[in-house]
């Protein structure tokens, strides 16, 4: 069965990803400390992988590093579990740190391509990071709080937007 009689699929899925992701608008703190929590298991998880590893192959010369790494990464995780207000703080830090980064990144290469058509773009881009990344950074711990919820929702519902396009194209196409 070509996938355009199952276009129906398509549009459900966005539509139920849709509704997700304005469920997750509605509170953005719970969607962030479950969020934070999910990582920290997976932090644990991934740890617990790597530690596995580092035994299974001891005689390898990288053992004490992937020793090292696997208990950090189990430690981080216990900690974000037990205090996922403020592991939710530093996944915002980390993420206005990029932000700035980035901002940055793109106003230099801006300027040094003011020649070509369309640098202003890029510097206004550059500039937004910019200003995002300073308003993560200033209204901390509170960002901190909504951040990762408000990434989740609006992810979700941009996701759901495109399963939806992609469902009534293939409607569309079926048709013809």
């Amino acid at each position: 069965m070509p996938v355009t009689k199952k276009w129906g699929l398509f549009v459900g899925l966005g539509i139920s990803l849709i509704l997700l992701g304005f469920s997750a608008c509605i509170d953005t703190v719970f969607v962030t400390l479950a969020s934070t929590i999910f990582i920290g298991f997976v932090l644990i998880v991934g740890g617990a992988a790597q530690l596995f590893h580092a035994f299974a192959v001891k005689d390898w010369g990288g053992f004490f590093f992937s020793l090292i790494a696997g208990l950090l990464y189990i430690l981080a995780g216990v900690f974000i579990i037990q205090e996922p207000v403020a592991g939710a703080t530093m996944i915002t830090l980390f993420a206005s740190a990029c932000f700035i980064v980035a901002g940055i990144t793109r106003c230099i290469m801006a300027v040094k391509h003011r020649a070509l058509h369309g640098w202003g773009i890029i510097l206004f881009s550059g500039l937004i990071s910019l200003v995002v990344g300073f308003c993560l950074y200033f209204t901390l711990p509170w960002s901190g709080l909504w951040l990762i919820g408000t990434f989740v929702a609006v992810e979700l519902i941009i996701s759901g937007m495109s399963w939806l396009q992609l469902g009534l194209a293939l409607r569309r196409s079926q048709a013809s």
